[in-house]
């Protein structure tokens, strides 16, 4: 699955919205919407960020690996 797809259903999976994603790793919604949308990704610091708070690894959150 592509990460934006993966962002999308973690968020959605917590209750949360674009917006209150985007307070908890000190972004915007805009750019939480950019990712969700395929049309641009997160850097390595955002990557580290979403891992740590959705509880996964970078590997699953990437699409490398299906276990959390």
């Amino acid at each position: 699955m592509e990460i934006g797809k993966l962002i999308r259903e973690l968020r959605k999976e917590k209750g949360i919205t674009q917006t209150e994603l985007a307070k908890e790793i000190s972004t915007t919604q805009d750019t939480i919407s950019l990712w969700e949308l395929g049309k641009s990704y997160p850097d390595i610091i955002n990557v580290v960020k979403l891992c740590k708070f959705f509880g996964v690894t970078s590997d699953y959150l990437l699409g490398l690996n299906d276990i959390w």
